[in-house]
Formats: C-alpha cells, sequence, structure tokens
C-alpha cells in the first residue's frame, strides 16, 4: 500500500511517508483501530533509517492520526477536530462516491398504494425471512421474462443487495476458504467476504479487455475456491460485460472444482446502447446448480429502497434462511409492497433511467474528454460509471484535493486489493448538467493543485456505494 510513497514529492522523507500514511487513514484503506507496523519493521521493509519512520510516525501522532498505547503499538485513529461526516443535502458537498440515481418520482405514488395494502398483513407477526409471496413472484416473473425460468421457492427478499452478499458469505464460507473475487471490484463484497473468513483470490477485469480469462480459469483450478463473486454484467467499475462463451466455460469449470459463483445482477438491466442482452448468468448454467444471484432496486429505483433479493437453488433458499436470523428477522413490509407496485412497470421505468444515463454519459465523456486530454475515458454501453486512467499514480491525492473543492469521490484503490489502481478513478455519470460540470471545475482545480505538493482534507471520509 506504501508503493511509490516518495513518488513527486520533494518533501523530506520522513514528511512524504507521513502523508502517504495519511492519505491512507483518510481513504479508508488503513482502518481506523488497525495496528501499524513497528517502526523498526516498516524502516526494514522500505529500506529506510528508523529515524525516518520514527519522525513520520511523530508527525501522525502530533496530527492525531496515531496513537499509541505501551505494548500495543502505534493505532490507527482520526483526529478529534476530524469526525467522520456524511453526504447530506445540507453538507455543501457533491458527492460522487457513491454510483447511484436519484428516486423515480412514481415511488411516492407505490407507497401510497402500499399502505392501502398494508392492513392485508397486519395479522402476522411481521418476521417473515423469505418475503411477501407477491414480491417473490413478480421478481420470478422478471427472471423469467428475461429467459431464466424461475418460481418464488427460488427467490429470498433481502434488505438490499449488500445484506444479501453479507448473508451468503457468512452462509457458504467457513474461515480459511477461498473466495474468488474480480480486481478492481466492488469493495463491500470484499470486505464481507474477509468478514466470513474467506481469503481472497483476485482475478483482473481491464476496461479494455474485460475479464483475464487464463487467469480466471487457472484461478478456479489451482485454488478451488468455496465461492466466487461476479459482476458479469455492467461491472463496477469498468462496465464491462461477460460475454456468454466465457459464462458457460466459468461455470463448468465451478461445477468440476465445487465452487458456487455469486453473480451481482444489480446494474444488469442498465443497458444504454446494447439492444440484446445476455441471459441472466445462471442461465448458463446448465442445470449444475451452481449459479446464485443478487438482484436490487437500489442502483434503478432508488437507494432509499433497501430491498434486494437472492435467487438460489431451493435447498441453498433453505440454509439461508436458517442462518438469517443471526443478522436481522426480514424485509420491512411496506418497502416490499412498494417495490412490487413498481416492477409492474419496470420496463417502462427502465428505459427512462438508460435515457437518463445516455445523457449523462455523453455529457461527461466530452467535458472530461476537453478538460483533461491526458486521461483515458473509456467509452462503455452501460451500467452508472466510467473507470478513468489518470496516467499517474495519484488518483487518492486527486481524490483528497477534489475534496477541498468540494466534490466527494471515491479513489480507484478503494476498489481493488492492498492498494492498487492509484492510476485509476471511478467517476458516476448519473448526475445532471450542472453537476457534470461543478464535478469538472472541481477536478481541474484538484489536479492542478498536485503540481504544489499533496493536499490534505480530514473533514471526510466517503462511503463507496
Amino acid at each position: 500500500m506504501l508503493d511509490g510513497w516518495r513518488d513527486n514529492s520533494a518533501r523530506p522523507a520522513y514528511l512524504a511517508l507521513a502523508d502517504r500514511i495519511r492519505l491512507l487513514v483518510l481513504d479508508g484503506r488503513i482502518a481506523l483501530g488497525t495496528r501499524l507496523a513497528a517502526e523498526r519493521e516498516l524502516a526494514e521493509a522500505l529500506a529506510v533509517s528508523r529515524t525516518t519512520v520514527t519522525s513520520a510516525y511523530g508527525e501522525l501522532r502530533e496530527a492525531g492520526y496515531l496513537s499509541s498505547i505501551r505494548g500495543s503499538g502505534s493505532i490507527a485513529r482520526l483526529p478529534g477536530r476530524a469526525p467522520v461526516t456524511f453526504e447530506s443535502r445540507d453538507s455543501g458537498y457533491l458527492d460522487l462516491s457513491k454510483a447511484t440515481m436519484p428516486a423515480i418520482p412514481a415511488i411516492a405514488d407505490a407507497a401510497v398504494r402500499a399502505a392501502a395494502e398494508l392492513p392485508d398483513y397486519l395479522g402476522t407477526s411481521g418476521f417473515d425471512p423469505v418475503g411477501i409471496l407477491s414480491l417473490r413472484q413478480a421478481i420470478a416473473d422478471r427472471y423469467a421474462r428475461r429467459g431464466l425460468p424461475t418460481d418464488p421457492e427460488q427467490i429470498m427478499v433481502t434488505v438490499g443487495a449488500q445484506h444479501a452478499i453479507a448473508l451468503l458469505a457468512r452462509t457458504l464460507l467457513a474461515r480459511g476458504d477461498r473466495a474468488l473475487v474480480e480486481s478492481p471490484s466492488y469493495p463491500h463484497a470484499f470486505e464481507a467476504l474477509s468478514l466470513a473468513g474467506g481469503r481472497l483470490v483476485p482475478v483482473s477485469v481491464t476496461t479494455d479487455g474485460g475479464w483475464d480469462e487464463l487467469a480466471l480459469e487457472q484461478a478456479i483450478q489451482r485454488t478451488s475456491p468455496s465461492v466466487g463473486y461476479l459482476m458479469p454484467d455492467f461491472h463496477n467499475p469498468t462496465g464491462r460485460t461477460m460475454d456468454p462463451a466465457l459464462r458457460e466455460r466459468v461455470l463448468g469449470l465451478a461445477d468440476r472444482h465445487g465452487t458456487v459463483l455469486i453473480a451481482d445482477e444489480t446494474m444488469a438491466e442498465l443497458s444504454i446502447d446494447r439492444t440484446e442482452l445476455p441471459l441472466p448468468f445462471a442461465a448458463y448454467d446448465s442445470g449444475t446448480r451452481r449459479a446464485i444471484l443478487i438482484g436490487s432496486v437500489g442502483k434503478t429505483l432508488w437507494g432509499g429502497l433497501r430491498v434486494g433479493w437472492i435467487r438460489a437453488d431451493r435447498q441453498v433458499i433453505q440454509r439461508l434462511v436458517r442462518a438469517r436470523s443471526a443478522g436481522d428477522l426480514g424485509t420491512p413490509a411496506l418497502e416490499q409492497l412498494v417495490v412490487k407496485n413498481l416492477l409492474a412497470d419496470y420496463d417502462e421505468i427502465l428505459e427512462v433511467r438508460r435515457a437518463q444515463l445516455r445523457a449523462g454519459r455523453d455529457y461527461l465523456e466530452t467535458a472530461l474528454g476537453e478538460a483533461f486530454p491526458s486521461w483515458s475515458i473509456p467509452h462503455v454501453d452501460g451500467g452508472l460509471t466510467t473507470w478513468i486512467n489518470l496516467g499517474a499514480p495519484v488518483s487518492s491525492q486527486l481524490t483528497l484535493a477534489a475534496r477541498a473543492e468540494g466534490l466527494l469521490l471515491a479513489a480507484g484503490p478503494r476498489f481493488g486489493i492492498d492498494g492498487a489502481f492509484e492510476r485509476f478513478l471511478r467517476v458516476p455519470f448519473t448526475h445532471n448538467r450542472e453537476e457534470t460540470d461543478r464535478t469538472v471545475a472541481a477536478l481541474s482545480v484538484a489536479w492542478a493543485a498536485l503540481s504544489r505538493g499533496p493536499v490534505i482534507d480530514s473533514n471526510f471520509l466517503a462511503e463507496v456505494v
């Protein structure tokens, strides 16, 4: 994570090292409460004098980023004057750390209709670990229309997609099991799999070549992972979509090596230019039932509707039901009814969303291309984000400099393992023209500021979605 810590810095070594560690803490890559390496150990690893590390730690301690307890080492923390602050309507910050869209107006009407239906369910306990049947039927019908016959018994309704990932991780993984993941990928999936005891096995995905097919096959053959977490449709953050032939090949390998593949399809239907989409990932399973699908409405309807789902074999659903009570006792009934009502008009809603995303993507690509001709800005045909190559390993510093200009971004390394992707920046194209203009203006100032040295703004830690 400290690779390149002295690059582009004319400051004394101890200050450059302190700046780099501070960036890692602010960006969330060194979690609060983590014990840092001992001074002698870090000095040996970096091939610097122990005095350099001691002085760097001293700077961080004085600024409030480290606390030292005899016998416990140096612990990462935030200064008391820099509380963790979350984006709000009144914060004045434009938050691009979350790849989401504003709520569709139809939610309000759907909520009114859901409230009228709610009395039919008030005679129950309200604790339902599987989900309301009418919603599970609507989700199953949606899969059938997409080419994957499904019945309601194969569906569990969850509290969003992240809840689904965490529940699957702690149900399917034992401590020490290997878990196949893409790199880069959704950082909270990494966290959920790691917390369940999984040892992550990364496989590369790039904007140019998509999945490293040979590495993907070898990773399954050599490590026989218990589970794999993939995002085969409009991959976050690269925007790539896995072709049907690779889906079949990966599922065949998974079957032979006993690997359960979890496909995150939260953005599967957010096509912009594609007229034909692959079938749902499990449709290429050839009857082996090794594929589990995750979906949600957080990316299509609104993040505030905390409703997601898992599609799996009935036996897996039963295992999940038994495991679920350790974390929660069911998804709120009213929100389920709201989503059920909106799914009836889902095709029309998606057409509106695709038009919004097309306009947002085209405007952002043009604006960034004109403002930053040295950046490599890929053209994506779906999803919510673009994965920009900055041409230099400065993503964390650019992100922090942008905060000073009122812009919250997620640095590239948030999507990798152990600090990779400092050359990349994820930027959503889900905002309107005025907000995009503000984004580009802030980035222009921040980019220029990098030539004057690192910029530290300790007031905000952005959450990634």
